[in-house]
């Protein structure tokens, strides 16, 4: 079984979410929203297919226009039995720093209401590590389920962070180039901190990149961690599988 721990199957990004979700099988999809709009097509997702969870929350690059309304209902949303996570959330300061204060407030409060409710906490991180760490820190997460979504940061980070108890999300730049930063990370962080994920439609793994990406594509991501860490692809999938149904307290047997 594989389980592809982060993928966006939105109807804008795909004229048939369907096909692309036939093409798991049986195995398991983690839809991740973004927005209040979104949100809604994650919840309608897993209510439609018993093999898709989801996360749901607001996305850093997405708070403007946010209300209280909107927080309230997130809460409302979080309960519902097959939302497994509050995500992807966090901090992106790639395009600048104008609104950091803005972006930590919803983050910390997304923290604070996981914490609540006991849901895993998906982070997007990006050019933003030492807050990063710095704010899951102070909210003492040590005891709550938490995955470094598309983890792109350093080696010594990543033992900064899974000292804290964070599991790091690997998808498809693992196999952009032969020694890249996160092939570094897979080949040093013990395979029990590590999800596979696909983040799609982005991020297409080699040898399809230029092609929108989908979770099928999570097996060549197994593949390559497998090569990197010197073991069998089958150790990959039940060690990653196994972590997600414990990260995201999912009721389903590992095989």
């Amino acid at each position: 079984m594989m389980i592809d721990t982060h993928c966006h199957l939105l109807r804008e990004d795909y004229e048939n979410v369907d096909e692309i979700i036939s093409h798991m099988g049986n195995n398991i999809m983690i839809v991740c929203g973004t927005n209040p709009k979104n949100n809604l097509e994650v919840i309608e997702l897993c209510e439609r297919y018993p093999n898709i969870y989801g996360t749901i929350g607001f996305y850093p690059g997405e708070l403007e226009g946010l209300t209280e309304k909107d927080f309230k209902l997130l809460e409302e949303q979080l309960q519902l039995p097959k939302i497994v996570g509050i995500g992807e959330i966090g901090l992106d300061y790639h395009y600048g720093q104008d609104n950091k204060s803005e972006q930590k407030k919803w983050f910390e409060k997304q923290i604070e209401l996981a914490q609540k409710l006991d849901k895993t906490i998906v982070i997007h991180s990006r050019d933003a590590a030492e807050d990063t760490y710095e704010i899951l820190k102070q909210h003492h997460i040590e005891n709550n389920r938490v995955v470094m979504h598309c983890y792109s940061y350093s080696v010594e980070m990543a033992k900064k962070f899974t000292a804290l108890g964070v599991m790091l999300g690997v998808g498809g730049v693992v196999t952009f180039h032969p020694d890249n930063t996160l092939s570094r990370v897979v080949k040093e962080i013990d395979i029990d901190h590590l999800l596979l994920e696909t983040d799609s439609p982005y991020l297409t793994p080699k040898p399809y990149r230029g092609h929108k990406n989908e979770p099928k594509n999570v097996e060549i991501v197994a593949e390559k961690i497998s090569e990197i860490k010197g073991i069998s692809k089958e150790k990959v999938l039940f060690s990653t599988t196994s972590n997600a149904v414990r990260q995201f307290d999912l009721d389903i047997k590992v095989c």
